[in-house]
């Protein structure tokens, strides 16, 4: 069983910035991919950074500049630093990461945690 813990989420004004963080335990052979993901109401969840084994990273046009996805291959965590928020980056912010077990790699999911920028 593989669980991904988010934490970090909350209430910020308009310019300031939000660290969230997410740790994967269980059963874990490996991790190669882990994201962050975000969906507002009435959205569809959209990509908003990935990461691969190798730190390469991946970004929403929307984000970049402002946020950064780093990642600790050792502590099995990943990590989004959000600064220069604005109220349209308020949403539920996912993570995940496909974790490698002994027979496959399969993509799991954090519970979510709540981002909400005032204006």
């Amino acid at each position: 069983q593989v669980q991904l813990v988010e934490s970090g989420g909350g209430l910020v004004q308009a310019g300031g910035s939000l660290r969230l963080s997410c740790a994967a335990s269980g059963i874990i052979f490996g991790i190669d991919a882990m994201g962050w993901y975000r969906q507002a109401p009435g959205n569809q969840r959209e990509l908003v950074a990935a990461i691969t084994t190798s730190s390469t990273t991946n970004y929403a046009d929307s984000v970049k500049g402002r946020f950064t996805i780093s990642r600790d291959n050792a502590k099995n965590t990943v990590n989004l630093q959000m600064n220069s928020l604005k109220p349209e980056d308020t949403a539920v912010y996912y993570c995940n990461a496909d974790v490698v077990s002994r027979y496959r790699t399969m993509r799991h999911w954090g519970q979510g945690t709540q981002v909400t920028v005032s204006s």
